[in-house]
This record gives C-alpha cells, structure tokens and sequence, in this order.
C-alpha cells in the first residue's frame, strides 16, 4: 500500500467533508439552527445520514469478523432494530415534536423535575463519552498500525489530528452540517464496502456473481437459530436484544436523535426513522458478506488471523510470508477510507451531541444568556468536549488492556437501562415520584444489575444473564420510582403537569 496515495486520498477526503461543512453552516442562523438544524433538513438526506452515525469504525471491522463464530446471527438483531425503529416513530417522535424539545432530557424535567432531568442528561454524557471514546480508540489504534506508525507519526499526534479534523467539521454548523457531512460519509463508506467485496471477489478469482453464490452456500452464512434457546444466537434472543437495544440507545439518546428532531416534521422524521431502521439489513449483509470472502480467502492464503476484529486489515492491509501485499493496493486505499467514514460520521455527531446535552442541559444556557453568550459559551463547550474524548483516548492506549475496553462497553450499556426506566415512567404511568430520591434509585439499579449478572448462575441454577441485562435494569429503575411515587401519594395527568 503506496502510503503518499493514501494520506493525499485522505487529505483530499477530509477537504471536501471541511468544505461541505462549512458551506453548509452559512445557512445557519444562530445557536438554535446548531441544535436542530432550524428544524429544515430533508428526511432522505437525514436517512443515509444516520446509517453512518450508527455504524462505527468498530462495526467497520468487528462485523465481517464476527461471521466465524456467530455466522449470520446478527440480521436476527437487525430484524429487532426495524421493530424498534417502529417503536421509535410511533411513541417517542410524537411526544418529543409536541413537547418541541431540543435536548430529549428536557421531557424529565417537565414530567418529574429538575433532579430526575439532570440525572438523565449525566447518564448520557457518561455514556457517550465513554463509549465515543472507546469507538475512536479502537479506530485510531487501526489506523495507527497501518498508516501512522510506517510515517513514524506518534499516537498522541494521531489522536490530536484526529480530534482537530472532527472538531473543525463541526464547530460552525453543528447538526445541520452533519446533516450533509454524514451523508456524505455514509455514501463514502457503503462505496468503499461494495469495492472491497468487488476487489476481494477478483483476487480470489471469482466473478461477482460466483462470489455471491459462494456466500450463499457458505456454513458462515446460516441465518436463523431457533433450534437452542440457551445459544446466544437464538432468534427471539437476539429480536427482542434489537429491538430494546433500538428504544434505549436510539430513541432515548441525544447523539441519535438530533438529526432526527432536525426534520421539517413530525412525518417526515417518521418516514425518516421508518427508513434507515429498515436499511440496516441489507447495509449489515453487505459486511457479512464480505466476512465471508474475507475469511474464505485467508483460508485459502494460508493467512493467520489472530482474533477476528483482525481479519479485515489482516487482509486488506497484510502481506504473505514472502513479503508480497495479500491484496492489491486498492483494497487496502478502499480499507483506510471506508474506516475514516465510519468512524468520523460516528464521532462529529457524538460530540455536537455532547455539546448540546452539556450546554443545554447541565449548564441551561440556553435560558440564561443571550444569543452571543450563548454562542460563546457553546464553542467552549464544543472544544472542551473533544479535549476530553482525545484524553479519553489517550488513556485507554496507556492502560492498554481489552478487558478493560470490553468492561467500559458493558458500563455504557448499564447506564441507558435507567434512562429507559425513567421515559417508560413517565410515559405508561401518572405517578410523580419523590424527587430526591431518583438520582439514587438511578445509581441503586445498574450496581444491583451488576451484583446479579456476576451472580446469575451460581442463584439462578446456570441462568446467565446476557441481553437481557437492559430489561432487568429498567425494571429495576421503574419499580424504585414506583415506590418512591407511593410516598408522595401524586399524580399528573399524562405528559402534564399537576
């Protein structure tokens, strides 16, 4: 892989993402347009826009990675996103446009009060931040191996450059520039996945269509598992993980739903939602595919793969014992872009997330201070948060361990179980719990949850608690404020107030 080709590929990539950006914040007419787009963004551009805000640089490679173990399982969980998405459009759309909210956790303070809205918000910044930064750790440490360390470029220099380039896409224009940036990056990244199938395909020596038929007859591409209930593969395991997984980490988080909420209409962001939760699956099957090929073909070279989230740059980026490149040069170009997509789509939105959530919802800026100070304050934000996800960065690389990546993972998971309880509260019931206890019943539910799981099989007779984990943390989280409510003895009509 010429290394001049694929910095000057980069830099070329990453002038027309600073430009779209910036041609597209001239429209913007102040601190609300950085927020919610002025509520003016077309539904198909919002569309391709959120694939690639929810596909990572880690989704980029552990999905092809994942097919040895698990085959094609995985479109049993898409299957549960459509029908979460569905949840999504039809219960929580329409109450976030009537409430005309900005920042989703507004809907807490409206319905419980000021504890409970900053309860919410600090679970989602923790969350994010944590596992924005895990997402961009991995990506970078890819990066790093194939592009930064043949230029004798430091990883601490690769995290900087990193967090410039997002931050200087999305300083100025904020959702309405990702808006169209993402868009861009989507299509960038889907482009480059059929390629690599289409390169992979010729180097194996198939034909496009004798690729296909390949991975038709592939044991690796086996897609329903009904057979074993106690199999993590198992089919309504995996539905009902999507589809709850979808409500709590889509619907209830800021960082994916404020291009949502950017519509120009309540529906138009439901056929929005309605049609990227359905595009998931053929996206997902084009990187299962390619799992496929990719495995298949390192079969075939002789290539060892060390564990699967290397087999993609293994293939794409590796040579054989003899020195020679395992793939042609393009593969690997075609690799190191589709990755940069992914992973900066992913990342430009979770920081204006971050900073709408921090400005908005910690600091309430957005009723203390004019349009100027607003702005001002809005730009420090925005610069502080991408200091704190490169630092975040940064430690992971010096701690080093992948138990620990995979325990930051798990804590971001256990944090959107309380969220779900307090918007199903609120939602479903009348009652109005005491007000100071919800920060507590919040931090009480995910410490019970982790004292069940490490507990689960030694109390429940070998029952190991998997992704249902969510469920039994919101349950926990409603039945606390339920008996926090009962002290009370008050009531609110539905989304409303005493």
């Amino acid at each position: 892989m010429n290394l001049t080709v694929v910095v000057s590929a980069i830099v070329v990539y990453f002038a027309v993402v600073i430009s779209l950006s910036l041609l597209t914040a001239r429209k913007n007419r102040g601190s609300a347009d950085f927020f919610r787009g002025g509520r003016r963004s077309p539904w198909p551009v919002v569309a391709v826009a959120m694939v690639g805000t929810s596909i990572s640089g880690v989704t980029f490679v552990s999905v092809p990675g994942m097919v040895e173990a698990s085959a094609f399982s995985y479109l049993q969980m898409a299957l549960g996103f459509v029908a979460g998405y569905a949840v999504i459009a039809y219960l929580l759309l329409p109450l976030y446009y009537r409430l005309n909210l900005t920042s989703l956790y507004e809907y807490l303070e409206q319905r419980f009060g000021l504890y409970s809205y900053k309860t919410g918000a600090a679970f989602f910044l923790l969350s994010k931040v944590l596992g924005s930064g895990v997402k961009m750790y991995l990506t970078a440490i890819v990066l790093q191996l194939v592009l930064f360390d043949p230029l004798g470029v430091p990883f601490w220099v690769n995290v900087c450059l990193t967090m410039l380039l997002v931050w200087l896409y999305t300083f100025r224009g904020g959702v309405r520039s990702l808006v169209w940036t993402d868009m861009l990056q989507t299509l960038c990244m889907l482009g480059c996945v059929v390629l690599c199938i289409v390169s992979v395909c010729r180097a194996a020596g198939f034909t496009l269509a004798e690729g296909c038929r390949s991975v038709a007859d592939s044991p690796m591409s086996r897609i329903w598992f009904f057979d074993d209930p106690g199999d993590t593969r198992y089919f309504w395991k995996q539905f009902l993980a999507g589809m709850f997984t979808t409500v709590a980490m889509t619907g209830l988080d800021q960082d994916m739903m404020q291009k949502n909420l950017s519509c120009r209409s309540l529906r138009e962001s439901r056929r929005n939602v309605l049609s990227y939760g359905v595009a998931f699956i053929p996206v997902n099957l084009l990187f299962l595919a390619l799992g496929v090929l990719l495995f298949d073909f390192a079969s075939g070279a002789g290539v060892a793969v060390a564990k699967p989230d290397d087999l993609f740059p293994t293939v794409a980026c590796g040579t054989d014992a003899s020195g020679r490149p395992l793939m042609p040069p393009v593969v690997g170009l075609l690799f190191v872009l589709g990755l940069v997509s992914a992973a900066f789509s992913s990342s430009g939105s979770s920081l204006t997330s971050i900073t709408t959530t921090f400005t908005l919802d910690i600091l309430k800026a957005g009723g203390k201070q004019d349009e100027t100070g607003l702005r001002k304050t809005r730009g420090r934000v925005h610069a502080g948060a991408a200091v704190v996800m490169g630092v975040v960065i940064c430690g992971f690389r010096a701690i080093g361990d992948d138990s620990v990546i995979n325990a930051v993972y798990t804590i971001s998971g256990y944090t959107y179980g309380p969220l779900l309880g307090l918007f199903m509260f609120g939602i479903f019931t009348r009652r109005r719990p005491r007000e100071a206890w919800v920060p507590f019943i919040c931090l009480a539910s995910p410490l019970l949850c982790m004292l069940l799981k490490t507990h689960s099989e030694q109390w429940f007779g070998g029952w190991r608690i998997g992704f249902e984990l969510l469920l039994i943390n919101c349950a926990l989280t409603m039945l606390g404020l339920w008996l926090a409510s009962a002290m009370t003895g008050k009531f609110v009509s539905l989304h409303g107030k005493d």
